[in-house]
């Protein structure tokens, strides 16, 4: 039987010493943007902030208007190349991305903008994750690991024209001054939007993988039991075993690549499942806190606050 330490050894001897370096390199000069200082990485006007969506443009032959610093966006980014092409990377792939193309990129997944051409203009659409908990069939899509590896979408060409007038009604709707409906509005559209993605991907079969090496394994994997279990699991040292590896490797090597480390990720999983079923359910906290495998609600409510810095009252009373 060989040990678990024989394993790890046998892991990081798979990584090439170089490859390790370069993505140390990529999260220490990662960007981790959030709807709060969005507005400062890319020059958008806060007069047009509007809760849990963000809207911005990028063009080609504007200096500033796009970095090529790695990024974790803190919800759901959906860029709509509307002109001109885009070379990115997601998710440790490369693509180009043409005109009519959409980037789906999900929480905390890396993406880099490494260029646009210099006709290119890209809509960017970013939805919080209060904005995905309040809708389960966002939340169910976040979760897939189909989008990590399959990022790119372009719509059948009937729906193409739809898209296009979908895209100019949220940018009107957004620049609108603010109202007591312009939220409301802005929801509805763009959920329109996200019906139209999320039918592209129940037509599109779920092919292999060829690229993936050890680490695209090793987070897929993790993803996929922490997307499982987070909610009745919080023990680090469960995923190291289901994984093979020492809970101090699967730390260090989960923020290396992906910024968060084991407990930092099941701690961002089980509150975004807490967040959906105080949006989305009429379950009482008591029964929400019994779902999420809590000892008792007071337990539930400390750890709910300490992570988002509201109680679950509050955060199920909020708009």
């Amino acid at each position: 039987m060989v040990s678990r330490s024989t394993n790890n050894e046998q892991l990081q001897k798979t990584h090439n010493k170089q490859q390790t370096t370069n993505n140390e390199q990529q999260i220490y000069m990662a960007l981790f943007i959030t709807l709060d200082n969005v507005y400062k990485h890319y020059n958008v006007d806060t007069v047009e902030k509007t809760d849990g969506i963000i809207v911005y443009h990028q063009y080609g032959n504007v200096i500033g208007s796009y970095t090529k610093n790695s990024r974790l966006f803190e919800g759901l980014l959906l860029g709509f190349v509307l002109k001109g092409t885009m070379t990115t990377q997601i998710h440790f792939s490369d693509y180009e991305v043409q005109a009519g193309d959409i980037a789906v990129v999900p929480p905390q997944v890396m993406i880099e903008t490494k260029a646009l051409s210099e006709d290119a203009e890209v809509l960017s659409i970013g939805l919080s994750l209060d904005f995905i908990s309040t809708f389960p069939v966002l939340r169910e899509l976040v979760m897939k690991d189909q989008i990590r590896w399959q990022p790119l979408v372009r719509l059948k060409d009937e729906d193409f024209s739809l898209q296009v007038e979908l895209l100019q009604l949220v940018e009107k709707v957004y620049h609108r001054k603010e109202g007591s409906s312009k939220t409301e509005m802005l929801r509805h559209l763009v959920m329109v939007l996200m019906n139209l993605v999320l039918e592209y991907y129940e037509d599109k079969p779920i092919h292999a993988i060829q690229t993936k090496n050890r680490t695209h394994e090793i987070i897929d994997a993790f993803y996929s039991l922490v997307s499982t279990y987070a909610h009745t699991h919080r023990d680090v040292q469960f995923y190291a075993d289901k994984l093979h590896l020492s809970s101090q490797y699967l730390s260090t090597f989960l923020k290396q690549n992906t910024g968060k480390s084991t407990l930092q990720w099941i701690d961002h999983i089980l509150v975004l499942h807490a967040k959906t079923l105080l949006k989305s359910t009429s379950l009482t906290i008591k029964e929400i806190s019994h779902e999420l495998s809590f000892a008792d609600t007071s337990v539930f409510c400390r750890y709910f606050k300490r992570n988002t810095g509201v109680s679950p009252k509050v955060f199920r009373e909020e708009a």
